[in-house]
Order: structure tokens, then C-alpha cells, then sequence
């Protein structure tokens, strides 16, 4: 999968009837992504933030180098969770809102069980 493809933008609910070849294969990016606990982290100090995160701020927070913090915000941010603004020589991170919704419906699974 190529590094700017955006997951968000292909995923479907895991509650659909039908999900295509596709449509898995982005939603399993989109996991992907998530799947490592210092992007985890990552989200949720952008998420509680009130404004955009400085990436200076993620080397401390997560406890990685910022080589590595780089690799998990590329991660994010090719499969179109984080917005990305240049400030200066920093780079300025918040959620993407629409990615957000997404992902919320992408694991909305009410009524889809037992």
C-alpha cells in the first residue's frame, strides 16, 4: 500500500453487510496504524489537547527517540488521522476531524451481535 494512501477515506463499518476486498484491506490499514502503543499514545495527547501538538512534545510523552516518534507520526498521518501545519522549522499536529467520525463509524458495532 502506498504512504499516502488514506485509510480513513475507504473504510466501511464492521457492522456493513458486505465489506469488499477493499474495503478490508483499508480498514486493516486503518487499524494498523493504531496498532502500536506509542501511536496510541500519540492520539490521545493530540486528542485531549486543546489546540495542535508540537512534535517536540511526543518524544517526552511516549518515551522513543525522535527518530522513532517520526516513523509513528508518518504512520498516522499517511493513513489520514493527523493533519499536519509547519510552524517555523516545528511541525504542528491535530486530529483530523473527518478521519475521527470515520473511525468511529468504522468501529460502531451496536446491534451487530448476539
Amino acid at each position: 500500500m502506498s504512504a499516502t494512501f488514506e485509510a480513513v477515506a475507504c473504510c466501511v463499518p464492521l457492522g456493513a453487510e458486505t465489506i469488499s476486498d477493499d474495503e478490508a484491506s483499508a480498514t486493516a490499514e486503518l487499524f494498523k496504524a493504531l496498532a502500536d502503543p506509542a501511536r496510541v499514545k500519540i492520539v490521545n495527547l493530540i486528542a485531549t489537547a486543546s489546540e495542535p501538538v508540537c512534535v517536540c512534545e511526543f518524544p517526552e510523552a511516549v518515551g522513543l527517540s525522535q527518530p522513532t516518534v517520526s516513523h509513528h507520526v508518518k504512520k498516522l498521518t499517511d493513513a489520514g488521522l493527523l493533519e499536519r501545519e509547519q510552524r517555523g522549522k516545528w511541525a504542528y499536529f491535530s486530529l483530523k476531524r473527518d478521519a475521527v467520525e470515520k473511525l468511529a463509524l468504522v468501529a460502531d458495532l451496536k446491534g451487530v451481535c448476539c
